[in-house]
């Protein structure tokens, strides 16, 4: 290989991390809702506080209905006071 062909290569690995890593976490904007029978805007609400991140749900921004549910995992470990 070239210097110049080892630098095209390592820009484009890098490239694809950061693609990757940009796409690990994501919120919906729009889910399926059985009541409405349509895809609608959700609204996403703490639910629970676990030790391995927070779940949240999301819920149907016109009536309200659950229309799923997600843990984030990418909090940062709280301190447990005793």
């Amino acid at each position: 290989m070239r210097g110049s062909d080892t630098g095209r290569m390592a820009s484009g690995n890098s490239r694809k991390k950061a693609d990757a890593d940009s796409f690990r976490e994501f919120d919906a904007s729009q889910l399926y809702c059985p009541k409405c029978k349509r895809a609608v805007p959700v609204r996403k609400r703490l639910l629970l506080v676990l030790s391995d991140g927070d779940k949240y749900e999301y819920l149907c921004a016109f009536c309200s209905e659950s229309v799923g549910t997600k843990i984030d995992k990418n909090r940062k470990p709280s301190n447990i006071i005793r």
